[in-house]
């Protein structure tokens, strides 16, 4: 005989929202990630700083110049954002879920007027605003620092490409802390679960980008001609175009590639029809950038969905009783 839930399945998600982004703001890991990214971001927008002092009266657009230029040996503010964001994410959820079935607490939590369907969300969007806190702080104290030091304001374009930059880095996030949490669901061993995240991050950041090329030319072998005259043969480029952007590093590069370089036109090969009648160098309006990037954007919220519902179905299926 089946019995119905009573009530609404959100009921108690703001009470859960709540005391786990208390949680996080308060717990040490996240003030030991927080000087991490905080730290090695200062030095890398102290060298983009040091780089692009001496162009702010012809570049119009410097502040775009702070998260894009580097100075060896660290690599940009974007760059850098793109290698610490799956870090802090995937610090956040590593242990959501199989924290609390070690600590014999989980039972405990649904045995309140508390759904699974709240209590996931809940964690989800905790991890989510303290990810949201932490960028938000960064993108604030790179603007100050440009104001600063470099003695200019940003233009209106600047400011709207690096919020549109900031929603980017947030929805990426999003990516890292969904795969977190359902590994956490998955596997009741924290460091389990955190290895398995850390692995497929590594996997996908690092590996995938030498493997898709490989891949690629094993699905549509490159004819003979074009391999005699070294050139790439298009059906091929297309395959490893679409392999590279299975992963989500590849989709926040060319995120902030695009959003943070105006002058950026595509993303793939570029053919002469492409720029004809087109000025070099010169930037593309804004809506044009977006609409070069939306793909990408998309994929990502595509990517927080599909893993936030394997998460959610795997939840739901377990048995809590201890």
């Amino acid at each position: 005989m089946s019995t119905r839930r009573e009530g609404s399945p959100w009921q108690g998600l703001g009470a859960v929202t709540t005391k786990e982004l208390a949680d996080h703001m308060g717990s040490a890991r996240m003030r030991v990630l927080e000087w991490l990214v905080v730290l090695t971001a200062a030095a890398a927008l102290y060298g983009a700083i040091e780089g692009i002092r001496q162009t702010t009266s012809t570049d119009p657009f410097v502040f775009l110049r702070l998260f894009t230029d580097a100075q060896a040996p660290l690599p940009s503010f974007a760059a850098l954002l793109g290698f610490l964001i799956p870090l802090v994410a995937i610090g956040l959820g590593f242990d959501a879920i199989n924290g609390e079935y070690n600590h014999r607490t989980m039972s405990r939590i649904l045995s309140q007027p508390i759904y699974r369907d709240a209590l996931l969300l809940g964690k989800f969007l905790a991890g989510l605003a303290a990810l949201g806190i932490c960028l938000v702080c960064l993108w604030l104290l790179v603007m100050g620092a440009g104001l600063i030091l470099l003695g200019v304001p940003p233009s209106g374009e600047e400011v709207l490409r690096s919020l549109a930059f900031l929603c980017a880095a947030l929805a990426y996030a999003g990516v890292w802390l969904g795969l977190a949490l359902l590994c956490s669901t998955v596997f009741r061993s924290a460091s389990t679960s955190a290895l398995v995240a850390l692995g497929l991050w590594l996997f996908t950041a690092m590996l995938w980008p030498m493997l898709a090329p490989a891949i690629a030319q094993a699905i549509a072998p490159p004819d003979l001609a074009t391999l005699l005259s070294g050139g790439m043969d298009m059906h091929t480029l297309a395959w490893q175009q679409a392999l590279m952007h299975a992963s989500p590093a590849t989709l926040f590069n060319d995120t902030a590639i695009t959003l943070l370089s105006p002058a950026t036109r595509s993303l793939g090969p570029v053919f002469l029809s492409q720029i004809q009648g087109a000025l070099l160098g010169a930037p593309l309006p804004l809506s044009e950038s977006l609409a070069i990037v939306w793909p990408q954007f998309t994929g990502l919220i595509a990517a927080v969905l599909v893993l936030f519902t394997a998460g959610y179905v795997c939840f739901q299926r377990q048995e809590v009783r201890t």
